[in-house]
């Protein structure tokens, strides 16, 4: 199975970012794109984000290869309607959405018989819209699929091959699993930093312009995740609730652990989670996942 058609639906900083990379990377690949938002659409024909850009979902799709649904996962369902009468028999429909065993269930209802393989790539940055798309989003960086049990072999190499093709290193895993993953090392992260900088910036004791005036390293990096976009993070939480909850529960418990121990006094117990914590950082950076620059590579 070859992919020569990819249709990209939402051209946001996901579906921007698709589009550049097979523009960069695999020329011969003809593309089409479509957005809900006229505005968008302008935007994307002005940058050259894709090849041809449709007024309608249905046009978008019509002779695809591969769909890739690039929106918020509460639209997975309408979006997936919207093409399900004009997309070819032979199609590939993927996402690139964060929550995975709702897609699979949103999708597989709105496309009854299609070759659906839901995908993550896990990149990403607290910018969203056409503007924010670049081509080298995807390298280096790991893409989950999360294909159902019945997947085809051949469609599923073909989708493992498109996304290694942009620089992606892929991985295939559970959805229920990717889920609990995801909550851990994105979702729940994401929620802290939204509440940390709520927070702060309704303290009454503190202004809001001390707060940010005085913006450490820390508080400073967490506003950064705190500005990604909020459609998409609103209908994340809601379609990965049971493993946010299940993980935000673990939390919880650690946090009231550590409480208890700046209470105490016990400096051995928060010695020793520092220290813990202080490894894991190693880790990522031995695994690619950040460099070991100080201050994440800022230049002061």
């Amino acid at each position: 199975m070859r992919i020569e058609r990819v249709a990209i639906i939402g051209l946001g900083l996901l579906g921007s970012s698709i589009g550049l990379a097979l523009r960069e990377r695999a020329p011969g690949i003809a593309t089409t794109g479509f957005d809900a938002n006229p505005n968008v659409r302008a935007k994307a024909e002005e940058l050259g984000l894709v090849g041809v850009v449709c007024e309608s979902p249905a046009e978008a799709v019509r002779e695809a290869d591969l769909v890739v649904l690039c929106v918020p996962v509460g639209a997975m369902s309408e979006a997936a309607a919207a093409i399900a009468e004009a997309l070819p028999a032979r199609a590939i429909v993927s996402d690139v959405g964060s929550s995975k065993q709702s897609v699979a269930r949103a999708l597989a209802e709105a496309l009854p018989g299609r070759c659906v393989i839901p995908a993550h790539p896990v990149a990403g940055t607290e910018e969203s819209g056409p503007e924010a798309g670049f081509a080298t989003l995807f390298v280096g960086r790991w893409c989950i699929l999360t294909p159902p049990e019945d997947a085809d072999p051949e469609a599923l190499e073909a989708l493992s091959d498109f996304w290694a093709g942009l620089g992606a290193r892929v991985e295939v895993m559970d959805a229920g699993h990717h889920d609990l993953v995801l909550a851990v090392t994105s979702h729940i992260p994401h929620l802290i930093a939204f509440t940390i900088v709520g927070t702060a910036s309704d303290l009454e004791e503190v202004t809001r312009s001390e707060v940010i005036k005085y913006s450490a390293g820390g508080f400073r990096d967490f506003t950064r995740i705190a500005a990604s976009d909020p459609v998409m993070w609103r209908d994340v939480f809601l379609n990965n609730r049971e493993a946010v909850l299940e993980m935000l529960g673990r939390f919880t418990e650690d946090l009231t652990a550590l409480q208890r121990a700046i209470r105490s006094g016990d400096g051995e117990t928060l010695h020793d989670l520092f220290s813990r914590t202080r490894a894991i950082r190693r880790q990522v950076i031995e695994q690619g996942q950040d460099e070991s620059k100080p201050d994440f590579g800022r230049s002061h």
